[in-house]
This record gives structure tokens, sequence and C-alpha cells, in this order.
């Protein structure tokens, strides 16, 4: 019987990386669809058809279509409520709203800052582009005072939302494992005592080092 839910892109993406580790925690059966963006598959028009804007990741469930990763992970919460982790995106309107704030708090202030730090220094270096110092130094002291406010934050509760592991956390997840594991940027978190304490433990769960894994061979 085929899997009705296709993830169409690069483990090595962050943004596909987000959706698998979603998929793995609801345990919930994919099948991962790889495009080549070096030969310009995201632009090709049937990919366009499931993502506009020629990004990854695409998502397929049946006969619907989705497209990015944070909406992605939600519609999966919800629509396999009864798999895996039932609580992972809360159980009632106040803890989804508790998560939902840190998802928009990652979105709109983590993830500029550090997903500009993983390419200049990350991928930049191995696409051969001149990594820009200025830029560096600007967005390392961004990303500071946003972990400034998560070490205060999680000196008050065990995870970003509360006390349970939550797509708010796993939301974090791609982001910093690049900075952690592929950069000099790491100390970042782990020189913070309650940021580094929560990396170490939202990166050990058996759904992300299988995404990690999944990066590992790809």
């Amino acid at each position: 019987m085929a899997t009705p839910v296709k993830v169409y892109g690069p483990p090595m993406s962050t943004a596909v990386s987000r959706v698998l580790a979603c998929l793995y925690e609801k345990n919930v059966e994919f099948e991962l669809i790889s495009i080549n963006m070096s030969k310009g598959e995201h632009k090709k028009p049937e990919f366009l058809k499931l993502q506009p804007f020629g990004q990854v990741p695409a998502f397929e469930d049946e006969s619907i279509s989705i497209f990015e990763s944070r909406a992605i992970c939600r519609y999966i919460c919800d629509k396999y409520a009864d798999k895996g982790n039932k609580g992972l995106y809360g159980t009632n309107p106040l803890a989804k709203a508790s998560i939902d704030q840190w998802i928009e708090a990652e979105g709109q202030s983590f993830n500029p800052p550090s997903s500009t730090l993983v390419f200049q220094l990350a991928f930049a270096p191995r696409m051969n582009i001149k990594q820009d110092k200025v830029v560096i130094r600007q967005n390392e002291e961004k990303l500071s005072k946003v972990l400034d406010i998560y070490e205060k934050r999680l000196g008050e509760a065990r995870f970003l939302a509360g006390d349970e592991f939550s797509l708010a956390d796993l939301s974090h997840l791609p982001n910093t494992q690049y900075l952690v594991s592929g950069t000099d940027k790491g100390n970042l978190f782990t020189s913070r005592e309650n940021v580094g304490r929560w990396w170490d433990e939202i990166s050990s769960r058996d759904s992300w080092k299988k995404v990690v894994d999944l990066q590992k061979g790809a």
C-alpha cells in the first residue's frame, strides 16, 4: 500500500528536517522524495503546483498539498492527533496558545539571525561563497539577545511552552543543530546553563536522531 504522506526536499534543508522530526514524533509513515535543488528541480512546473514559491519542503497527504514547514507541522499534529506524541501541539486551547507564541518567537525572532548564521558559517564555505564578517557579527549579536530571553524562560520551565516537549522546541532543532555541530558558534547555546540543558535534552530525542541519520546518509 502506498504511503499517503509525501515530503519533497533534501533532509539537509532546515525546513524539511523540521517536518521530518514532526513526522517521526507522531509516528506517521512517510515517503521522502528527493528534490535536486542544484539542478533547479524546485523551480519546475510540476513542483510549483505543490509549492508555488519554489521552496522546500512541499508536502502531500493523499489529495491535499501544503507548504511552509511550521504550517505542515501543525497540520500533522491535528490530522494525526491520536498517533505518537499526542501532546506535541497541546491538548487544550491554552496549551496550544502557549506553543504557538513560542513558534511565532522562533519564526520571527530566532529564525532570522540563526538562519543567516547557518548560511554564512555552514553553507557559504561549501558553496564557495565569501563569508560576510559584518553580517556574521551583527546576527550573532541579535541571536545572543534572543537566547538571553530563552535563558530566562528556560529557568522557569523545562521547555519553552511548559514542562512538556512540544512543537515550540522542535521548531528550533534544525538551525541549532547546524550552529552547535557545524560551526564555531555552538557556545552561544552551550555557554548558557538553561539553554544548554534544553538543547541537550531536545537534541537527544529519538525523532531528531533519526533526522540527523537521514542527513548523514544524504
